[in-house]
């Protein structure tokens, strides 16, 4: 007489294995949202650190576009025993003799002169502004725009009025010329009208900080010398290379090493580098948060196992295989991780939205990051589950059910 045979354990659908992953997060909801909470927000750190450097760049990618990249800086340097050189002062009428160049102008530093909004306040209390003697083309070589007013022409160059830069502006409480009333400011000794208030100017920062005043007004009222201390170049796009190269020969043939040249677009460029070096930084602990986020679930799944010991023997004693067992935890640990994972993408959406859409940026959103952070969140959750799942199944049902 044979034995009988028991039947085969008949292998659980896909749909089943989540059901009963889920009905654990289900009876114990309170710590499922806490174990979740380290994934989501080392996910949402990871989100963000990669979306906001990508909008960022992309941001820059825009204002270089509409800025230019053609336009060219040279500044006096030191001379050879380390003294401050100086341009000279047909510099600008050199500069324009090279064939690619399509503009050039240049500003000059009034070393003995002041702005200050009264005559009451200390000459000494400069607020970290400089007064620039401007040629007339100034804005349209460096492709400046206006915010209130009007720019030095033909008709005011040469009398005492200035043209304000956005950050000297904002630091003199000028925000706005009423043409009607315009507003004055203390300038070297002598009262000048406001005529203009300049937007901001990405590629000339100087610019910002900086009070113009016309040439003439500058060597008449201020003590200028007629030297420039910056040159600024507008050259064709394929040439700007090329012109770069010898610019400094042609503005002082005699000291060319006197002449120091930039690409200001470039100064940008290593900006936004440097950025990308502190977001490595953030990426790098978003990493750690999701770590610690991986050790709190593995913590939950064991403390799991240990609290429904009863329910893993019953379910041995009524047939479940250890693969079973083994496959109901580990799907309780990636869905609980990849739920966070979710709100962690979520989150990091959000966070980027806003935080771009504060600083004017197109919010960017990568595809790898937002995918990534979901999969690597259940990854993680696989991960940290696994010991947890194992454990359940090489419960004996006698030692469960005791």
């Amino acid at each position: 007489m044979t034995a009988p045979t028991l039947p085969e354990s008949s292998r659980l659908p896909a749909t089943d294995v989540l059901t009963l992953g889920a009905h654990g997060m289900r009876t114990r909801p309170m710590r499922a949202v806490l174990s979740a909470l380290g994934i989501a927000i080392g996910v949402a750190a990871m989100v963000a650190v990669l979306a906001v450097p990508a909008s960022s760049a992309q941001a820059l990618h825009d204002k270089l576009a509409a800025l230019g990249t053609n336009l060219l800086t040279a500044g006096a340097g030191k001379t050879f025993f380390g003294g401050d050189a100086k341009l000279p002062a047909d510099a600008v009428a050199m500069v324009k003799r090279i064939g690619p160049v399509t503009g050039a102008t240049a500003t000059g530093l009034v070393s003995k002169a002041t702005i200050r909004r009264s005559d009451k306040i200390s000459p000494e209390e400069t607020s970290g502004l400089s007064v620039l003697a401007a040629d007339l083309d100034l804005l349209k070589v460096i492709g400046g725009t206006l915010h209130s007013g009007s720019f030095l022409n033909g008709g005011n160059g040469n009398f005492p009025v200035v043209v304000l830069g956005a950050v000297a502006a904002s630091r003199l409480g000028i925000d706005h010329v009423d043409p009607a009333r315009p507003p004055r400011v203390y300038l070297g000794g002598h009262w000048f009208t406001v005529v203009g208030v300049l937007d901001s100017m990405p590629l000339a920062p100087e610019i910002e900080r900086a009070a113009l005043v016309g040439r003439t007004a500058a060597k008449e009222l201020l003590g200028f010398d007629g030297h420039p201390t910056t040159v600024y170049v507008k050259a064709d796009e394929g040439a700007v290379a090329d012109v770069r190269n010898v610019l400094g020969a042609t503005i002082n043939p005699q000291s060319p090493n006197e002449v120091t040249v930039q690409r200001p677009s470039e100064v940008l460029a290593a900006q936004a580098l440097t950025q990308d070096t502190y977001s490595a930084l953030f990426l790098g602990l978003g990493g750690i948060a999701l770590l610690v986020g991986g050790v709190g679930v593995a913590n939950t799944m064991v403390i799991s196992v240990l609290e429904r010991r009863r329910e893993i023997g019953l379910r041995r004693a009524l047939g479940a295989t250890r693969g079973q067992i083994r496959g109901q935890f580990l799907a309780e640990s990636v869905l609980l991780s990849g739920l966070g994972g979710l709100a962690g993408v979520t989150i990091g959406v959000l966070v980027t939205s806003g935080y771009a859409l504060s600083q004017g940026w197109p919010a960017i959103l990568p595809p790898h990051a937002l995918l990534g952070g979901v999969a690597l969140s259940a990854l993680v959750g696989a991960v940290a589950g696994a010991y947890p799942a194992m454990r359940a199944a090489r419960l004996p049902p006698t030692q469960a059910l005791a």
